[in-house]
């Protein structure tokens, strides 16, 4: 028996009329995602659209999909009773008997929808664009984002937001099913990247909690942006996609929608986040704002988190150690304390006046908003030195992640990697020998890739 991937995958062409949140769409926003012109928006549709289409993919090469189905494309086609949408050549596995799989169709037009609103309402110069040069502008484009997928919804706070790696071994990802498992009976609602691994298994946890406690309203939203998304393709259980036009509006709206946060062992993408929401919470402004954060992961794990805790100390100082709480190998407790956390978040947010389903309250500035190419002048400018505020020194250190995450699985950033090597990344000594330590530890524990031997793009220089 041969296991290897066939070089000619079964494909479908299909016409799919979208439902419910992509009733029509206006000839503007249909012309641009049409374009296939250098500034037009159809390739990106198609990338996304194929993304979705492979939902449930274990590779995370975002080159992957598009070699093994080379021939597939999309066209959003206005017509007088709404809109339709052609698929050309898409992956079987997205059909049962020649229809779609309702899920993946609603991804699918989550994908356009997302796109179609960026094009028109994100784009700078257009009429209904709004100023993203100012933190107010852009914390108002995520607004407009979240309002427009009809994700905001005035309810009791209950929102999780789940952080860690795409590649996690067997027990941490069953250890996330369990910790999904005890939120989900406590009526909480799951919110991730979206992708496989811990963004999946505390979704897949939850539903069998939702089910017993016969919750019928369940919400596993998945948030991811374009540059991703095909290195993560969404996991089958999201039934909430919305794509973000770059990582840091992702970041913005995981931290404005949910309620509190948990981290599970990941890699350089976990650390990304969790330096963002850390540098973040470390501001004054935010001295007072309660916002549970908890790290966690089975027993085994305890290592990892002995060395992301002694890195964050080591670079933001012992303060940083205020914002979060450790517990290792107990589900029930991570639950349990998240649970009692957001019944604080309740508290707060009725005594400030402050929305249940938007965090206006939280102090974002602009340095943490503000869209970061990691190009190699980019980052070997990053100032990573003693001295600096931690918030300040916060958001260099989240760059740097940031950057090694696009050379590892972005395709921007390993076209880079390809043509000029490595990321340089310089810095006072102890802090680069504490992150050099950490990134040769994601790579012996398989954080970096979920297959094939993993080859570093970047150099730490002390």
């Amino acid at each position: 028996m041969n296991d290897s991937i066939p070089s000619v995958l079964p494909t479908v062409d299909a016409h799919i009329y979208p439902r419910g949140a992509l009733d029509v769409l206006s000839r503007d926003e249909v012309a641009r995602l049409r374009d296939a012109s250098g500034g037009g928006m159809h390739e990106l549709l198609r990338r996304c659209a194929l993304a979705v289409l492979t939902s449930g993919s274990a590779s995370d090469d975002p080159r992957a999909a598009r070699e093994l189905y080379p021939d597939f494309d999309i066209q959003v086609l206005q017509q007088d009773r709404g809109v339709r949408i052609d698929l050309v050549k898409a992956p079987a596995t997205a059909f049962v008997d020649g229809e779609i799989i309702r899920g993946v169709a609603e991804l699918l037009f989550a994908v356009v929808r997302d796109l179609a609103y960026t094009a028109i309402e994100l784009r700078n110069g257009h009429g209904n664009s709004r100023d993203l040069n100012t933190s107010e502008g852009i914390t108002d484009a995520v607004f407009g984002l979240l309002r427009n997928a009809r994700i905001l919804h005035p309810i009791d706070p209950n929102l999780v937001v789940c952080w860690g790696g795409h590649s996690i071994n067997r027990d941490e990802y069953l250890y996330t099913k369990q910790v999904g498992y005890e939120l989900g009976l406590r009526g909480l609602d799951i919110c991730t990247g979206c992708g496989p691994g811990a963004m999946k298994g505390p979704m897949k946890g939850a539903t069998i909690a939702h089910a017993k406690q016969r919750h019928r309203r369940m919400r596993y939203i998945g948030i991811t942006e374009p540059g991703i998304i095909a290195a993560e393709s969404p996991n089958p259980i999201v039934n909430h996609l919305v794509i973000m036009p770059d990582i840091e509006k992702r970041l913005e709206a995981f931290v404005r929608i949910g309620h509190g946060i948990i981290v599970f062992p990941g890699g350089v993408g976990t650390a990304e986040e969790i330096l963002y929401l850390l540098g973040i919470l470390l501001r004054e402004e935010n001295a007072g704002l309660p916002f549970p954060l908890i790290f966690t992961g089975p027993q085994a794990s305890a290592a990892y988190f002995e060395q992301i805790d002694k890195f964050l100390r080591l670079t933001l100082g012992e303060a940083a150690t205020s914002r979060y709480q450790i517990v290792v190998g107990d589900p029930a407790t991570v639950a349990k304390r998240m649970s009692s956390g957001i019944r604080k978040v309740r508290e707060y947010r009725i005594s400030e006046k402050d929305s249940f389903f938007f965090n206006w309250s939280l102090e974002i500035p602009l340095v943490f908003q503000q869209p970061f190419a990691p190009t190699h002048e980019a980052m070997a400018a990053l100032d990573l030195h003693h001295g600096r505020k931690p918030h300040e020194l916060a958001a260099d250190l989240r760059r740097a992640f940031s950057g090694i995450v696009a050379g590892n699985v972005k395709e921007d950033g390993m076209r880079r990697i390809e043509q000029h090597g490595p990321f340089k990344i310089h810095g006072d000594a102890d802090m680069m020998q504490s992150l050099d330590a950490l990134l040769r530890a994601f790579v012996e524990q398989r954080r970096m890739k979920i297959s094939g031997a993993y080859r570093p793009c970047y150099e730490v220089i002390a």
